[in-house]
């Protein structure tokens, strides 16, 4: 798996944003199953001051003392899951993106073992759960939310996994991956012809 992402990645050209606002970064979990790979994400408390109860990436805010946001994505993602930064390798990073509270968020690919034990952290995390990548390929979005932001439009697809919505900025963040890895050709910036 590893190598297939470095593969894909290596002549992919982020997006970067140039913006001062306040740092964050996450990491986009993918396991070293090369048959079946997965996509890990986690449901937020519904007791967070924000984006409680919503699907994400493990991550957060860059913390002053973190050398790189390579380093906060592993260290959150340690925090929230309890994931060991020795067992993720991370690839490469996908572009940045703005969430609607004002961070610039960088998220970074990483393979991760299938087979480690997660533990939710309870004040931040309510559960952990995987979804196949090819599920995602197949596009059987729920919906699509139309996001207004800067002098753009985005058409985000929703995806329905079980009791799980993925949705806006994870969803952004996973169509980028999707582009960059498996040629998916998910536009946001149009409309989907026929919904």
């Amino acid at each position: 798996m590893r190598d297939l992402l470095a593969e894909r990645l290596a002549g992919y050209a982020p997006r970067q944003l140039a913006l001062d606002y306040p740092e964050a970064s996450v990491l986009v979990p993918v396991t070293n199953n090369p048959g079946r790979p997965e996509i890990l994400f986690t449901l937020r408390s519904a007791n967070l001051s924000t984006h409680s109860g919503q699907v994400a990436f493990p991550g957060g805010k860059r913390d002053l003392s973190d050398p790189s946001l390579e380093y906060t994505a592993l260290r959150e993602t340690h925090e929230e899951i309890g994931l060991p930064p020795g067992e993720v390798q991370i690839i490469a990073p996908l572009s940045q993106v703005m969430s609607r509270y004002g961070i610039l968020v960088t998220p970074y690919v990483g393979v991760v073992p299938v087979d480690h034990p997660l533990t939710p952290n309870p004040h931040e995390i309510e559960s952990i759960f995987t979804v196949p990548v090819e599920f995602f390929l197949e596009d059987k979005r729920e919906r699509t939310d139309v996001l207004p932001f800067q002098n753009h439009t985005y058409h985000v697809p929703c995806y329905r996994w079980g009791r799980y919505q993925i949705w806006g900025l994870s969803a952004v963040v996973l169509v980028d991956f999707l582009n960059a890895v498996y040629d998916a050709d998910i536009d946001i910036f149009e409309p989907v012809k026929g919904g």
